[in-house]
């Protein structure tokens, strides 16, 4: 699978055009393409980052790494996904920077979305859906989770993400309507952000190996 995550990460270069600021993602296929993304550092004017862990990986490669209230709109965001449907409507959080990842997402003209085939399914909810809740709301987030999704939440303890929040993953769920489920968890006091990107999908999906899925 790492020689599939290379292959994305390369091709989603073809996106970056020069005078570009890039939206980065995080996790072990955008690693790939920050690795990529450096052999281009003197013609695109800097990056946002979603992680401190890319962050770090950008910085080290000596890209600038920018601020998003600095930049304004971004043309391009390159993340991976823990799950993508046939709607390229995505999972995402599995490495605990779904609030971020979904910031820039929504602050991107084109969200290119990188994964190997282990990530396609056909309906969203076998890998644990995150949510990104407050510390103090975390067993009323889980309660309600329960009551309106039939998913059983597990606080992935140990966990801590970059807004310094706690994350819960909702086990055996089958999302036919992730607009609709994504919709409906936002709305529980307490939760910062869902890991369902179906409101504003990706609009392309580079499946490492296989031509690019376009919208």
């Amino acid at each position: 699978m790492s020689e599939a995550k290379r292959l994305a990460g390369e091709k989603a270069i073809e996106y970056v055009e020069d005078g570009m600021i890039v939206g980065v993602g995080t996790g072990s296929t955008v690693a790939f393409f920050i690795d990529a993304l450096a052999r281009l550092r003197h013609r695109i004017a800097g990056a946002v980052s979603s992680s401190e862990q890319s962050t770090q990986r950008l910085r080290s490669h000596g890209i600038e790494v920018l601020e998003l209230n600095d930049t304004g709109p971004l043309p391009l965001y390159v993340d991976g996904a823990d799950e993508c449907d046939p709607h390229k409507r995505l999972i995402k959080g599995g490495g605990a920077a779904l609030t971020r990842e979904k910031i820039i997402a929504q602050a991107s003209a084109k969200f290119v979305c990188i994964i190997d085939p282990g990530k396609r399914v056909d309906v969203l909810g076998r890998f644990p859906l995150p949510v990104e809740v407050i510390p103090m709301a975390r067993s009323l987030v889980a309660r309600e989770i329960l009551a309106l999704t039939g998913g059983q939440p597990v606080w992935r303890q140990g966990t801590t993400t970059d807004n310094g929040n706690w994350v819960l993953d909702i086990h055996g769920l089958a999302i036919t309507d992730p607009v609709a489920m994504e919709t409906a968890i936002n709305q529980l006091p307490g939760v910062v952000s869902v890991g369902l990107f179906a409101r504003r999908p990706a609009d392309v999906v580079i499946v490492g190996g296989e031509p690019p899925l376009l919208l």
